[in-house]
């Protein structure tokens, strides 16, 4: 405005016609703002209520199994099994040197015709006998995995001959569906009536336990020497900047670091190093891990160092206080709930990720749970990646139901977090 300008002396007419027009579009830009915030919420419910409704419709009848009735009589059988043996690790070999596998196929097949059964279902007469060897001595009813063809017979969208091979055996009474317990507590396997996620989960809690180990030390540490030790100099704000670009660098980049670190070899000072561990292990995807996370620990927890009043400080060192005691007996204390927040959060961002942990092996064909953190393992989002790639209809509906698991450890983790927050935060 042109201070020359002489100023209006005139007071507003809000009743002027140019004033409403002002007001009336004033109102229209505030109405069109709540619209869209409005509709930005219910679109985000909506596409959330897709993912939850359209998992748990895949996913219910991936925690659900069908099983066949079948009569083992094996006074008649007459199988060559030293049972002896039975109780002792040779167990399973004795069992599989009497045929019991080609036995079990055979009674099958006698009393339901060919495909009714599993391919792994003697296993399950295997167990029983392992658990009971006096069932070699009568004949015995055992319900086993019914086979894809006869699940899929249960489906709306079946074949005309699954369907018919379903409701043979559900005239003969021979057919019973009901919760799949061995789902949680089985491993991978290439039978899709036979799979578990309990292999890949224990190998995420192993992986997730040597993420928290190293990340949550350091990345506090750090956080503590940066905001109460370090000089304000340019090479503090050069590893200030680091620590800030280091938390957007995707994910894969860190698979290509422990790749490179833990699993390869090279050169220096003329002494050979590497490889440091062995592949596939959830020590090297801990360690991978603990790498990306730890960015996001280290900015976490200095915003929750920072958030602590001066005041608090200065009482301290005013009664004596040395700096250590300052920081490790009032604002660590005070600033583990934002620190903790922050941990959790990115351990739940750790547990998802997947592409870091295809670089450094962890996407193998597991059939046992790992005992130690150097056996071979695998983890939930690369379970869920391998499940995806099958055709088998049976694979979806279980890649399904490992999604909600996998959600249903997130929401935990979230709401832990949630819980540490409320509980330990202080108000000033």
């Amino acid at each position: 405005m042109n201070s020359a300008q002489p100023i209006d002396p005139t007071p507003t007419d809000w009743k002027g016609a140019a004033m409403q027009k002002r007001i009336r579009k004033r109102y229209a830009a505030e109405r069109r703002f709540k619209a869209f915030g409005l509709a930005a919420v219910v679109l985000s419910a909506a596409f959330l209520a897709f993912l939850l409704v359209t998992m748990a419709a895949n996913g219910a009848r991936g925690f659900m199994r069908s099983e066949v009735a079948l009569t083992m009589d094996f006074p008649a059988l007459a199988l060559p099994i030293d049972r002896t043996q039975l109780n002792t690790p040779g167990a399973d070999l004795a069992l599989s040197g009497a045929e019991l596998e080609n036995a079990v196929s055979g009674a099958a097949e006698a009393q339901h015709g060919e495909g009714a059964i599993s391919d792994s279902a003697w296993l399950k007469v295997r167990d029983a006998i392992k658990a009971d060897p006096s069932v070699l001595s009568r004949k015995e009813v055992f319900w086993v995995p019914a086979s894809t063809g006869v699940e899929n017979g249960l489906r709306s969208h079946a074949k005309p001959e699954e369907k018919a091979a379903a409701d043979k055996l559900e005239a003969a009474n021979a057919l019973r569906t009901g919760f799949n317990a061995d789902f949680l507590t089985s491993s991978n396997s290439i039978d899709p009536t036979a799979v578990g996620i309990w292999g890949a989960l224990k190998g995420s809690l192993m992986t997730m336990l040597i993420t928290f180990l190293i990340a949550f030390p350091i990345g506090v540490l750090s956080a503590v020497y940066l905001e109460e030790y370090a000089p304000k100099n340019r090479w503090t704000d050069l590893i200030e900047v680091s620590i800030n670009n280091l938390a957007a660098v995707p994910s894969i980049i860190f698979g290509l670091l422990g790749l490179a670190v833990f699993l390869g070899s090279w050169s220096l000072f003329g002494y050979q190093f590497g490889p440091l561990f062995p592949r596939s292990a959830a020590l090297v995807g801990g360690l991978t891990l603990a790498l990306m996370i730890m960015p996001v620990i280290v900015i976490a927890s200095r915003n929750a160092i920072k958030a602590v009043p001066p005041s608090i400080r200065d009482a301290a060192l005013g009664i004596g206080a040395s700096r250590v005691q300052v920081v490790f007996h009032h604002v660590l204390p005070l600033a583990m709930p934002g620190i903790l927040t922050g941990t959790i959060i990115g351990m739940a961002r750790a547990l998802g990720e997947t592409a870091p942990l295809l670089l450094i092996g962890m996407r193998a064909f597991i059939v046992q749970p790992p005992e130690g953190f150097t056996d071979p393992a695998t983890v939930l989002p690369v379970q869920i990646f391998l499940w995806s790639d099958e055709v088998s209809r049976a694979f979806v509906e279980k890649t399904s139901a490992a999604i909600i698991v996998l959600l249903v450890f997130l929401l935990a983790m979230n709401g832990l977090a949630i819980y540490l927050r409320n509980k330990f935060e202080t108000r000033w």
